[in-house]
């Protein structure tokens, strides 16, 4: 079951960095902003990310919600 953890706070509530727990599976979920080439290109420096992945931001204030 998918739980939530938390919003941005920093932000308006909608379209922003989130993250939940997915207590069945034993993971995280995570919804950040896109990587944008930049860092893309920093994290292809360690190997290819495969189609089924991607690279996302998240706000370090997170942390402390």
């Amino acid at each position: 079951m998918l739980h939530f953890v938390s919003k941005d706070p920093e932000t308006n509530g909608s379209q922003c960095p989130t993250v939940w727990v997915d207590d069945e599976a034993g993971e995280i979920v995570v919804q950040g902003w896109k990587a944008g080439e930049a860092l893309l290109a920093q994290c292809l420096e360690t190997g290819p990310i495969p189609d089924t992945e991607a690279v996302v931001r998240l706000p370090i204030r997170m942390v402390s919600v």
